[in-house]
């Protein structure tokens, strides 16, 4: 047993830069190579794909960009490797890979973990009667995929067959991380403070470049950095304990605050944050700057998991179709709203005409005249906006018609009209998430290195967890204290916006802990659903986040269906924490006065 090992995440998501494995390979000194590469959505486009070709529903990119260029240095380095790139389909890319290894003359073992296809149980899932665990709809006529969560001990098994490679379908994204450790450091499934402190590693890790300063709020800090960007490692201890960092010489930053943004991200209530192996209380977890770009990370708590696996099923759901064109000249904004409304009325006439029942679903969006903050918008009178029209229908011929008649618009209605992006949309089909929960023993979990196949039996504990943490403690808010002035939200905290399916999450972490009872006496959930009236349909949750003096924010129905289902231009919630940072927030107006700790920060008047 090893006391420490260094993990780099080189993929966030397929598609992410191969210059992140090459770094990590070649500058990292890593131990252990992570790639993170689904999402629900990539695994309904991955099981498309397999149906077209039965060689194919993997992330194609970890064989081709990353592997076989890398193989070489990787198996001199003995570095080993875990990814869940097998989407639907892991014998296939251990197939890939194999021939890859051969065709440049490297031998590496590639084990890969299967259990987690559930597409051949869907009848049996529907005539036992689940429902979506969110909204309680019935479950789908027609599933495009259906997979569930796995937890980290079946890659730790895969590890200790001896693999060089481990190849997953889908499990949680942190397990790929949290694997390494229980087998490097031999780590229990009762080992719950040390499993939630792993999975908290992989949570950090898993979306690449985001830990070390991508997407931050205080971007400015950043931005020269963009065009190198470090990917991050964890240097992890047998205790549980780990510190964050990236290669030298690289972009970025490693800092609390930047750790802090990523921590948050997509997460619901801190203190009960389910996954397959560990319920984790990440509700006290304390970072530290040690050392120049280098952060120490401790707190982390856990409890037992459910007995159960969380599965996200995918569905098609009817088609969707969009297109986006520019509009120039005074009342831009106006002028595009019209035409928004005189093309859908068009389109509607002609549908009917031709048989076709109304569309499903329209959503027009008008881009440069800040459509993301509804009635809050600060440009109505911008002189150049981007109009985004999108509809939704069950026939694919009605939404035909719909892509004919965007062209006419340019003859037929406002001057200026020009830049239709991409030229005649293509309608889509929409595909939405169908999640629920399945007992563990329902799922045999198996690891195959060559023809041995060995079987992993879930960790399902004697009494399982069910204690989530209030919605918000009874700390008290801001005392009154004369005077007060208004700055944005931007000038008191850090945010970053997430998405789970159709739920919003946005984390928002103080820059100062006295500030806190004032974010927390603005931050209510209802003075959130007003700021996002425009959005969320849904409820909204305020969670606590004492350890690093903030809150998670839970807005559910918020994204318009989420994902590919979604017609909204943001339809991950990518950019609600930036809109979310002008709420105005009353505070005392000494602070900005010289000597207070907002001097020289944003005003009543910005705010």
């Amino acid at each position: 047993m090893r006391e420490n090992i260094r993990i780099g995440c080189g993929a966030g998501f397929w598609g992410d830069s191969p210059e992140g494995p090459r770094q990590l390979v070649r500058q990292g000194g890593i131990d252990y190579l992570v790639l993170d590469y689904l999402a629900e959505i990539t695994m309904s486009i991955l099981a498309r794909m397999k149906a077209k070709n039965p060689a194919l529903g993997y992330a194609t990119d970890f064989v081709s960009l990353v592997m076989k260029p890398l193989a070489r240095e990787i198996a001199e380095k003995r570095i080993r490797v875990v990814t869940n790139a097998g989407g639907v389909n892991p014998e296939a890319c251990r197939g890939a890979l194999l021939a890859a290894f051969e065709e440049v003359g490297v031998d590496l073992k590639v084990a890969i973990v299967t259990g987690d296809d559930l597409s051949g149980e869907a009848e049996r899932l529907r005539a036992a009667g689940i429902t979506e665990m969110f909204s309680g709809t019935p479950f789908p006529e027609k599933i495009a995929s259906i997979n569930a969560y796995l937890g980290a001990f079946p890659i730790a098994a895969a590890l200790a067959t001896g693999a060089d490679i481990v190849v997953t379908g889908r499990c949680v994204d942190s397990a790929v991380v949290l694997g390494p450790l229980i087998h490097e450091f031999g780590w229990k499934p009762e080992d719950y403070d040390r499993l939630s402190a792993g999975s908290l590693a992989g949570h950090i890790l898993e979306c690449g470049a985001q830990a070390t300063g991508g997407i931050v709020t205080d971007w400015r800090d950043v931005a020269d950095d963009w065009a190198d960007m470090g990917f991050p490692y964890a240097d992890c201890h047998a205790d549980g304990s780990f510190e964050i960092g990236k290669p030298d010489g690289t972009g970025g930053r490693v800092s609390p605050a930047t750790i802090a943004e990523q921590v948050v991200y997509e997460v619901g209530d801190p203190a009960a944050y389910m996954l397959p192996d560990v319920c984790c209380d990440w509700s006290q977890v304390k970072l530290e700057k040690a050392g120049p770009d280098r952060v120490r990370v401790s707190g982390a708590r856990g409890r037992r998991p459910s007995a159960s696996y969380k599965v996200s099923a995918t569905y098609a759901d009817g088609y969707r179709c969009a297109a986006t064109m520019m509009i120039v000249g005074d009342d831009a904004a106006v002028r595009a709203e019209a035409v928004a409304a005189a093309i859908l009325s068009r389109c509607g006439r002609l549908i009917r005409e031709a048989g076709f029942p109304d569309f499903t679903e329209t959503s027009v969006e008008t881009l440069g005249a800040e459509a993301s903050y509804g009635a809050r918008s600060r440009a109505r009178t911008t002189r150049e906006v981007v109009l985004k029209i999108g509809v939704r229908h069950p026939s694919k011929e009605a939404l035909q018609v719909f892509a004919r008649e965007i062209y006419p618009a340019a003859t037929a209605m406002a001057q200026s009209l020009t830049g239709f992006a991409g030229g005649r949309p293509e309608p889509q089909p929409v595909i939405r998430l169908f999640s629920f929960l399945v007992d563990k023993t329902e799922l045999s979990p198996t690891v195959c290195l060559g023809e041995t196949c060995l079987a992993v039996p879930a960790q399902i504990p004697a009494a399982a967890t069910h204690a989530p943490s209030p919605a918000s403690t009874d700390a008290e808010g801001a005392e009154a204290v004369g005077e007060t002035a208004t700055v944005p939200l931007v000038a008191l905290a850090f945010g970053r916006s997430g998405d789970k399916g159709d739920i919003a999450n946005i984390g928002v972490i103080a820059r100062d802990a006295a500030f806190l009872p004032w974010l927390r006496q603005a931050l209510t959930p209802e003075a959130v659903g007003r700021h996002f009236a425009h959005h969320v349909a849904g409820e909204v949750e305020r969670f606590d986040w004492p350890g690093l003096n903030g809150f998670n924010l839970v807005m559910h129905r918020a994204l318009g269906g989420g994902g590919i289902a979604s017609l909204r231009h943001d339809p991950q919630g990518k950019a609600m924490a930036q809109v979310l940072m002008s709420l105005p927030v009353p505070v005392p107006a000494a602070w900005l006065a010289p000597g207070g700790p907002l001097h020289g920060s944003k005003t009543t008047d910005d705010a």
